[in-house]
């Protein structure tokens, strides 16, 4: 093991909550190796790393704890680099996503996204018609995060419209994702909720979510609950 990983491990191991552990154990279904190290502590230690030889430590990275993947993908949100640079960190990142929350805590840290939002929405385009769960998920909710404005929610709503896949964490993703596009930009997003190719699932939870919003009011509420699908599944 090299040093720079052997030094940050011995600081996860140093943190680790057992309480806290069995705790994220029961939110992040099948993933088994959990420390159990709050996430402001692992803030702290990206913060430290971007400081350090992080080029050492994404290279040398092994992913034996789920926390050190955790820390890979903080640490490229904090990057000083250019946009290029910051992007070709995160397609080597992406593939070691396998659970939904390393997945929604990188995208909400690649605020560099803000001030490149051209030719983020490009890079992303790979990712949302890929045949991988989390590839799909990443694109989600890295729309979600900060492509929902008056120039980009039209075309989101055509993507999620777009995204074919089963598995349940993109479902939940997409609904979540419309939920928020009609919480916004409601004038952009009713039409779309009534004319729509989603699965009943996504469907469904899309207004679920809405309705789970404090933002919409009660009469709001009320006809979106009324356009819920009666479906079997």
């Amino acid at each position: 093991m090299s040093e720079i990983i052997e030094k940050y491990r011995g600081k996860l191991l140093g943190l680790a909550e057992p309480e806290y552990q069995r705790f994220m154990s029961a939110l992040i279904p099948g993933t088994d190796n959990i420390l159990g190290v709050r996430l402001p502590a692992i803030r702290k230690l990206a913060r430290e790393l971007l400081k350090d030889n992080w080029r050492e430590y994404f290279e040398q990275n092994r992913d034996i704890y789920y926390e050190e993947t955790l820390l890979h993908g903080m640490t490229i949100g904090l990057l000083k680099e250019d946009i290029e640079t910051v992007l070709s960190e995160a397609n080597r990142y992406i593939p070691k996503i396998t659970n939904w929350a390393l997945c929604d805590t990188f995208c909400s840290g690649l605020k560099i996204t803000k001030n490149h939002k051209e030719r983020v929405w490009e890079f992303l385009m790979d990712y949302v018609n890929s045949s991988s769960p989390y590839d799909i998920r990443f694109a989600v909710v890295m729309m979600l995060d900060y492509f929902i404005d008056e120039e980009h929610t039209p075309e989101l709503l055509r993507l999620f419209e777009k995204v074919k896949n089963d598995d349940y964490y993109v479902k939940m993703a997409v609904a979540w994702a419309i939920s928020m596009c009609y919480v916004n930009l409601p004038e952009v997003t009713m039409p779309f909720l009534k004319n729509n190719n989603l699965d009943d699932f996504t469907y469904n939870k899309s207004l679920q979510k809405i309705c789970e919003s404090l933002r919409p009011n009660a009469e709001e509420k009320a006809m979106i609950k009324s356009m819920k699908r009666n479906a079997n599944k």
